[in-house]
């Protein structure tokens, strides 16, 4: 059925204008309430009654749960539980998210009411409705689902518990824990659901990874260089990787020992992108090409984005500001991924300033000689460049932060490696 179809029921059992019922389905599913949530909602709403219209919905082991499984019935273990707030129709509404898992696999949860749920509890959980979240399936309860203690306790192989280390973080986790170190954080005011909200947002870092963050209801513990201990916190993508998010029902604790931070995590170019990104990643390779665009170019004065004749995709013909970048093609054997330079370490590869490349474009009466020159210094050279990869329908893009040629031998490598083959 079609949310069309849905609000013109609901209408007709309530005696309720249908563009009113439609308006209200509509503003709820865009908050990811699940339609018969939704709908039993608008039901309370207008005084129409509790009842679900999905009754005796079939257990289900998780493995088989899938988005087409519409309500099921599931007996399961709680592996997190995490808090969150979010608004509908004017109204802040709390729920309840985490993770549930028996012996057969893991799923996701949200539940849009205040169930007993405790990590580690076994429960049953009747008339809950799946929809797909993060690519996966998950399961939703509220008022018309019912939460009680199974009748016996499930032995499950995984991890109970929200204890994370950043570099198992994904994007969709809720309810995880994370013992960190700030390392940077700075005061941004953005425009809120509450009109403008001062937020933090920087880099937290332990051994094993380092990733952003946002913490939408500022914790004076997050200070530069402190550790802490952060409880419940959800996960999201930013820019094709995990970002960790702190919000109002987060707890931040100081650690009385320090959190050691570990180096960039170095990859091969496959396994990067495989993942769909990585912050703060290394990655080793030959530049195969310095692309078009590269060298001496212009971006917009009002988005900074790179105009082309003048032309700026956003705010039309505008007067452009000149800048130095590369976008090099860098390739292991195992992938390709490209690299982008940014003014501080063009300036190094080319050896001079925005001046230096003024001048040579000036000269020559064509500024493509200055990527030219950058061609000849780079093209076929075998570089370690550390930066914050991206991975979209437009490829693999790493955002440098450090460029330096390989210092290892190659021809050691090759040798590492066909000996590993041979073991």
């Amino acid at each position: 059925m079609t949310l069309d179809d849905h609000a013109e029921d609901l209408a007709s059992d309530l005696g309720v204008d249908k563009q009113e019922v439609k308006q209200g389905l509509e503003n709820l599913v865009e908050y990811s309430v699940p339609v018969e949530e939704a709908k039993q909602s608008l039901r309370r709403k207008y005084g129409g009654g509790g009842g679900s219209e999905n009754t005796g919905p079939s257990a289900a082991d998780i493995a088989d749960v899938d988005t087409d499984s519409g309500s099921v019935t599931v007996t399961a273990v709680v592996l997190t539980v995490g808090t969150r707030s979010i608004r509908y129709q004017g109204d802040d509404h709390t729920i309840l998210e985490g993770e549930l898992a028996d012996e057969s696999g893991t799923i996701s949860y949200t539940a849009w009411e205040e169930f007993d749920l405790e990590p580690g509890r076994t429960v049953t959980i009747g008339n809950a409705s799946v929809r797909e979240y993060e690519g996966r399936p998950e399961l939703n309860f509220g008022e018309s689902s019912t939460v009680e203690q199974a009748d016996e306790a499930l032995d499950v192989p995984y991890e109970v518990g929200g204890d994370r280390d950043l570099a198992e973080l994904r994007a969709g986790d809720r309810g995880r824990t994370v013992e960190v170190q700030v390392v940077d954080v700075e005061t941004r005011t953005i425009d809120g659901r509450d009109g403008e909200t001062e937020i933090l947002s920087g880099v937290l870092g332990d051994e094993s990874a380092r990733l952003p963050f946002t913490d939408w209801n500022p914790h004076d513990e997050l200070a530069e260089g402190a550790s802490v201990r952060i409880e419940d916190v959800y996960v999201r993508e930013f820019r094709g990787v995990p970002s960790v998010n702190v919000s109002e029902f987060s707890t931040v604790t100081e650690l009385a020992e320090p959190i050691e931070l570990g180096g960039p995590t170095r990859m091969e170019l496959r396994d990067a992108v495989g993942r769909g990104g990585a912050y703060d990643v290394e990655l080793q390779g030959n530049v195969l090409e310095v692309r078009d665009g590269s060298g001496l170019i212009q971006r917009c004065p009002e988005c900074g984005r790179v105009t082309q004749k003048g032309q700026c995709r956003q705010h039309g013909e505008v007067d452009g500001e000149d800048d130095l970048r590369v976008k090099a093609i860098l390739d292991d054997g195992t992938a390709t991924v490209t690299a982008i330079l940014g003014r501080d370490i063009t300036e190094q590869v080319y050896g001079g300033g925005l001046e230096d490349a003024r001048q040579q474009a000036r000269d020559a009466m064509d500024q493509e000689v200055v990527a030219d020159t950058i061609r000849e210094e780079l093209v076929g050279g075998e570089y370690v460049v550390r930066g914050h990869l991206s991975v979209d329908e437009y490829g693999a893009n790493l955002e440098a932060t450090a460029f330096r040629p390989a210092d290892d031998d190659p021809a050691e490598r090759a040798e590492a490696f066909l000996a590993e083959v041979d073991a």
